[in-house]
């Protein structure tokens, strides 16, 4: 068999549809479909050189990888490949030539070091030391069942907070990007990112095809919003929090949990049976608020680097 790795045609749905099906298969825990894997390749931002590649064998598509500068970083010359082989069809070298080729468009874009999420099996740890790449931190993959688990009952606000939805501020969700700025700035991780770009943010979160807006909630204090929780969901019923976090002035005041709470009791009212959610393995807190809502451990992926030359 003749492994041959290209770029995944935008255009075309076919490719987008196997593309989604290698990502379900390898991290069920992160949502992808036609629609999305399209999505985001036409919505990256120019400078992150963004690029979807596939392996396929006579016709069949078996693994890819998304590839790419962290153009978001105040640190310049940092790449992203992150490659998933379909399992039944490893021993084929797909992982081996796509990495190749990904690291190599890489340095022809400038970066300098390569990170590369690696799910924690024996397998895939094994590949990735045997090419250079170093292991850094790791994070959680975590699962709640919405249709069988018992959730948290509903909490009422406390006095000046209410609870709206983000489809509330579809009209104007500046305060929303700010609130989420501040947030991703403060998480946990190896490539630091700085949101500064609203008209980025708005093609790339705001308008992405798997948010659910009128799932997502936001906690608001006094007319402003103070934390939120970004909602994913597919066409199979299933839920993801695309991000959740509360401003610095407002922290230690249990919103974020109020929100995510909100969102996960009207995510199981509108027919969603799995919920997904994904943290960085040092982020204490977060992990703390997970497990109250019922939330357990179902993957681990952790973080490799590799300096090219």
């Amino acid at each position: 068999m003749t492994v041959l790795v290209r770029a995944l045609r935008p255009g075309n749905r076919p490719d987008a549809e196997a593309f989604a099906v290698v990502r379900r298969a390898c991290v069920p825990a992160m949502l992808a479909t036609a629609d999305s894997i399209r999505f985001d390749l036409t919505q990256a931002h120019p400078a992150a050189r963004y690029r979807q590649l596939v392996a396929e064998v006579d016709g069949e598509i078996i693994g890819t990888a998304q590839v790419g500068l962290a153009y978001d970083s105040p640190e310049p010359g940092q790449g992203f490949a992150n490659v998933y082989v379909l399992p039944e069809r490893r021993g084929l070298g797909a992982g081996s030539l796509i990495l190749r080729t990904a690291e190599e468009y890489l340095a022809d874009q400038g970066a300098i070091t390569v990170f590369s999420w690696v799910l924690d099996e024996p397998v895939n740890l094994a590949f990735a030391a045997g090419r250079g790449y170093r292991a850094s931190r790791s994070a959680h993959f975590l699962r709640l069942d919405l249709a069988g688990g018992v959730l948290p009952p509903r909490q009422e606000p406390p006095a000046g907070v209410e609870l709206r939805t983000g489809a509330e501020f579809g009209d104007d969700p500046r305060a929303l990007f700010e609130l989420d700025a501040e947030a991703v700035a403060d998480e946990p991780s190896d490539v630091a990112a700085e949101l500064t770009d609203y008209e980025q943010w708005l093609a790339e979160t705001w308008n992405h095809p798997l948010l659910n807006r009128e799932l997502t909630s936001v906690a608001v204090v006094d007319g402003r919003p103070a934390a939120l929780t970004l909602a994913r969901t597919d066409d199979a019923s299933r839920y993801a929090s695309g991000g959740t976090g509360t401003g610095r002035a407002f922290r230690g005041r249990g919103l974020a949990k109020l929100a995510k709470n909100d969102s996960l009791h009207r995510a199981r009212a509108a027919g969603c049976t799995e919920a997904f959610t994904g943290n960085d393995a040092g982020n204490e807190p977060m992990l703390a608020i997970n497990k109250w809502f019922g939330y357990e451990v179902c993957a681990t992926e952790v973080r490799h680097v590799r300096t090219l030359g």
